[in-house]
């Protein structure tokens, strides 16, 4: 799960205290949510998508952030 775990960009919000297991959302998961919340404020650029084709969308743009944070941070 550490592998999958990090794959996903790690936690959107960590939190360092030792005894919490809440890992919270993934960063991934964040940045789909922030990709969906475009497209609400645009609502004319989803227009003939469903919502399940916008959530994977969505996912995919998330996918490709992931791959240029890492390009970034080498």
């Amino acid at each position: 799960m550490a592998d999958q775990w990090l794959e996903m960009g790690g936690p959107a919000f960590p939190c360092e205290a030792a005894e919490t297991q809440y890992k919270g959302m993934s960063l991934r998961d964040y940045f789909a949510a922030q990709v969906i919340q475009a497209m609400v404020t645009n609502p004319e650029s989803a227009n003939g998508f469903t919502f399940d084709e916008r959530a994977e969308w969505a996912y995919v743009q998330a996918d490709a952030m992931l791959k240029a944070r890492e390009v970034q941070n080498g």
